[in-house]
């Protein structure tokens, strides 16, 4: 494995991040499940989330793997603080309206996409399997949620101006996924990742090219004011996420059904 010529906790610490947004995303989109605006919207969020959850469980299993301390995808998903979780802050962020979900679906996935398309051809090759997995799921998100924005903000005044007001809101939190530290620096000198300013050279077009469709203005604020979700450093959303969501295992350690 290409991978373990890197120092473990490294490697470790990556995955845990790929994981991690995929959970935490996953976990907020499946609170649409049963209040979508329509049916297929209801539907096709809670199939998001389902991709999104089996995502991260592929990151998770290989980070233990990499770890070699005998844990499992379900501890590190259910057996973690939030200290210890990695995820960019825009996934933790409340859903809010279904516009703002959208658009939160769409910044990301924009992202997403484009890194997973990188990782098909990272030089481990465990790491391109599950991208190249991934990659198909996520292509698929990202264009339902690209023909969303267009449609919602090129749509009625109120659409418009909602849709306006979600990308004000979350785009100080776009820059995280692209500020690299120490940890992206040796995985993409070691090959295993891109580099993460290719990535956003990519997502800026996506994006542009989306945002002028749509009729959206692009704002003028910083996109990388609310930043360390990468270590740790979370809003206070992600402790009543994982509150709700790790429940069952710190209430009954080891149960199974």
């Amino acid at each position: 494995m290409v991978a373990l010529d890197l120092d473990r906790q490294t490697l470790f610490d990556w995955l845990l991040r790929l994981g991690d947004n995929a959970l935490i995303l996953g976990h907020r989109t499946s609170e649409w499940c049963g209040h979508g605006p329509a049916l297929e919207e209801d539907i096709a969020l809670a199939n998001t989330a389902l991709d999104l959850i089996g995502h991260c469980q592929m990151w998770y299993t290989l980070a233990a793997e990499v770890e070699g301390k005998g844990r499992t995808a379900d501890n590190l998903a259910y057996l973690r603080d939030a200290i210890q979780f990695k995820n960019v802050k825009l996934v933790e962020l409340p859903n809010g309206d279904i516009g703002q979900t959208m658009m939160r679906e769409f910044l990301f996935n924009a992202f997403h996409f484009e890194l997973l398309t990188a990782l098909t051809g990272s030089t481990d090759p465990k790491v391109s399997e599950i991208a190249a997995k991934a990659v198909k799921e996520v292509a698929y998100q990202l264009d339902r949620a690209s023909d969303l924005v267009v449609r919602l903000g090129d749509g009625t005044e109120e659409s418009h101006r909602r849709m306006q007001a979600a990308l004000d809101y979350l785009w100080p939190y776009v820059g995280e996924m692209f500020l690299a530290d120490a940890t992206d620096d040796a995985l993409a000198e070691a090959g295993i990742a891109p580099r993460l300013t290719d990535i956003q050279t990519k997502w800026e077009a996506i994006v542009s090219d989306t945002l002028d469709e749509a009729t959206l203005t692009r704002p003028d604020r910083r996109p990388d004011v609310h930043t360390g979700g990468k270590q740790g450093r979370h809003t206070e959303h992600l402790g009543y996420i994982l509150a709700e969501m790790q429940f069952l295992q710190r209430a009954y350690p080891g149960a199974e059904w």
